[in-house]
């Protein structure tokens, strides 16, 4: 069986395709089909099943060349594994979910089915934790999402909080003022906003109070209003500080937490304040837990299976 899928213009199949050809070189390696290119588009050749997944998913990668100028095989690679058949997904779901958000790759997108699902809850819950491990996107798209509610006049200003624990939060015998005392911790907060926005303006907005970066004992005593409020790192905060943050939740307000409970670098003995807050709080209505795994990792293939490795590791010493 064969199926012609047209092809707006040549920029869009030179994205398709992929330096040498690499991208189709995949799909149909993938998928048991074969990809010939002529006037009236992309033949595709190949039973009916695997004819209609490559008709998604071509479908899906030429929408997203409308929004950035080439399409990695990273890209074709986390779109093929939504395809197979336990994970029951719908690409239109994925091209709603673009997040109105640019950077030098074009715009933001979740890519895993994990991290759509994170993408809806933050915008449909006014508290959301983002738990797993590294590389899942979690402060990644949390940012994007701060953003891009700042831009739509949703909220007016966007607060960045991390826990120094290596500092113990006492940050008063580091040299400088508090901003160079705390910038070490803060430092990955940093580089997704500048990712996302132009250097000029996060610090036009940095000295007008839009944007605030600060570690998370700064936070005692206020009520944050009509703000993207973005904790990250949670699993390196105590019991009382994750209590004293969330009772920091004003009106026309959201807040994420993000955290990885396998990356604690609390004292031993110290009860985590991300792990009791997900017992407390599962089931109040407009709190959502969003558990992402190495299923959901966006980074070098390898960092999937160095997580399983590891996940493996600790089943067996366990028992």
């Amino acid at each position: 069986m064969e199926q012609i899928i047209p092809l707006q213009n040549n920029r869009n199949l030179q994205a398709l395709l992929g330096p040498y050809d690499q991208n189709i070189k995949l799909i149909e390696k993938e998928l048991n089909v074969t990809i010939l290119h002529t006037d009236g588009g992309l033949k595709v050749n190949g039973k009916k099943e695997d004819i209609r997944k490559v008709s998604e998913l071509l479908d899906y990668l030429l929408n997203i060349t409308q929004n950035q100028p080439s399409i990695k095989m990273r890209d074709v690679q986390y779109a093929i594994k939504l395809l197979e058949p336990d994970k029951g997904f719908d690409f239109k779901r994925l091209i709603k979910e673009k997040i109105e958000v640019s950077t030098k790759e074009g715009l933001v997108t979740p890519k895993t089915k994990g991290q759509i699902e994170y993408v809806e809850a933050i915008k449909k819950y006014d508290i959301v934790f983002g738990l797993g491990p590294a590389g899942t996107g979690k402060t990644y798209l949390a940012m994007a999402m701060a953003v891009n509610a700042l831009k739509k006049g949703i909220v007016r200003r966007i607060v960045l909080t991390r826990p120094a624990i290596e500092a113990g939060e006492s940050l008063g015998f580091l040299p400088g003022d508090m901003i160079e005392k705390v910038s070490p911790y803060l430092r990955p907060l940093y580089d997704a906003l500048y990712d996302m926005m132009e250097p000029a303006k996060v610090e036009q907005y940095s000295e007008q109070g839009i944007i605030e970066v600060a570690p998370l004992a700064f936070m005692r005593g206020r009520t944050l209003n009509d703000a993207f409020v973005i904790l990250d790192e949670a699993q390196n905060c105590t019991t009382f500080q994750m209590k004293m943050f969330l009772t920091r939740l004003g009106f026309d307000s959201k807040v994420v937490i993000t955290g990885d409970m396998t990356q604690s670098d609390l004292p031993k003995g110290k009860t985590m304040g991300l792990q009791q807050a997900q017992q407390i709080l599962r089931g109040i209505e407009g709190i959502h837990f969003v558990n992402l795994t190495g299923q959901d990792v966006v980074r070098h293939e390898l960092v999937q299976q160095i997580i399983a490795a590891y996940d493996q590791y600790e089943k067996l010493e366990k028992k």
